[in-house]
C-alpha cells in the first residue's frame, strides 16, 4: 500500500473544506492577513512517525508560498520533545491547516507505532503481522500505509481486490469446494483466493481445492501447529481471531506465514503530537 498522491489531495482538501466552511472566523477576525509565522510540530511522546506526505501535500493547498522543513522520515522513530517539522508562512493559513494536519499525522502514527509494538511483540522472521479490513471509513489507505510504516504488511485493500471465502459463502455455496469451484470458473488468473478455515477437515478441503491463501479463524498456537503441517508450502496460511498484543507472542513459532491484526487500525491510540506557532515579528 502506497500513498496516491492525487487521491491524496483530493481527501486534504475535502477535509479542509469540511473544517473551514465559509472560512476561520476566529483567526480572520483576531490576526492580520498579512502576519507571518512558524508552525512548530513536535512530538510529545515516543513512538513511530508515518505521514510527511500529509504535511508536504496539505499546507501548500493552503497557500503555495508555505515552506516546508521536515526532520523526519515515515517509520523513523521520533522521541518526546523531538521538532518534526517546520512550516513557515501566512499566519491565518497555517492555523488553518494546523488541526486537520494534526488530525491525521496523529492517528497515522499511532497506526504505525502500534504495528511497530505487534512486530516487536511478535519477533518471528518466519511470520509478517498484516491489518484486515476493520478501518476508519475514508482513512483506509493512509491507515494501511500507516501499517507498512510500523513495520507490517496489508492484507487486501478492499473487496475488490481479492477473493475471500468465509463461512457465509461456504453455507451458501453448500462446500469449500463447491465454492472455490463457482470462483474459478469466473475470476481471473491475477486474482488470489483465500478461504477461511476453522477445523482440519475444512483445512484438507481447501488443500484439495488449491486455493491460494488458507486461513486459520479463531485458532489456538498449537492447533495451527498442526494444521500448517498439512499444508503444502505453495499455499500461503494465515492466522486471525482472538489474536491480540498480550497473547501475539503465543503464536511465534507457529510456522504460519502471516498474522493479521484487526486492532491495529481500530483500536490504537493516536501519537501524541503538537504544533505550536511563533508569530514573526
Amino acid at each position: 500500500m502506497i500513498v496516491n498522491k492525487l487521491k491524496l489531495k483530493r481527501m486534504l482538501e475535502n477535509f479542509f473544506l469540511e473544517d473551514l466552511g465559509e472560512g476561520d472566523r476566529t483567526t480572520d477576525l483576531i490576526i492580520p492577513k498579512q502576519n507571518q509565522g512558524r508552525l512548530v510540530i513536535m512530538a510529545k511522546e515516543t513512538g513511530i512517525f508515518s505521514g510527511v506526505d500529509i504535511i508536504r501535500v496539505g499546507f501548500p493547498l493552503l497557500n503555495e508560498s508555505i515552506e516546508i522543513e521536515l526532520n523526519i522520515s515515515d517509520g523513523s522513530q521520533v522521541k518526546k520533545g523531538e521538532v518534526l517539522a517546520i512550516i513557515k508562512g501566512n499566519v491565518g493559513d497555517l492555523l488553518k491547516g494546523e488541526r486537520v494536519i494534526l488530525n491525521l499525522i496523529q492517528r497515522m502514527s499511532g497506526v504505525a507505532t502500534l504495528t511497530n509494538q505487534a512486530v516487536q511483540k511478535l519477533n518471528c522472521s518466519e511470520t509478517k503481522i498484516c491489518d484486515t479490513r476493520k478501518t476508519t471509513p475514508g482513512l483506509r489507505m493512509l491507515e494501511k500505509y500507516a501499517v507498512r510504516c510500523g513495520g507490517g504488511f496489508n492484507h487486501r485493500s478492499g473487496l475488490y481486490d481479492g477473493v475471500m471465502i468465509k463461512d457465509n459463502h461456504i453455507e451458501y455455496a453448500g462446500s469449500i469446494k463447491l465454492a472455490v469451484e463457482q470462483v474459478k470458473k469466473q475470476v481471473g488468473h491475477m486474482i488470489k483466493i483465500e478461504v477461511e478455515t476453522e477445523t482440519m477437515e475444512q483445512v484438507i478441503e481447501a488443500v484439495d481445492a488449491k486455493v491460494d491463501v488458507i486461513m486459520f479463524d479463531n485458532c489456538q498456537p498449537e492447533q495451527i501447529r498442526k494444521l500448517v503441517s498439512i499444508v503444502p508450502k505453495e499455499i500461503v496460511t494465515e492466522a486471525s481471531g482472538g489474536i491480540q498484543l498480550s497473547n501475539l507472542a503465543s503464536y511465534r513459532g507457529t510456522g504460519v506465514d502471516y498474522i493479521s491484526l484487526g486492532f491495529l487500525t481500530h483500536s490504537y491510540q493516536a501519537l501524541d503530537i503538537s504544533a505550536n506557532l511563533l508569530i514573526d515579528p
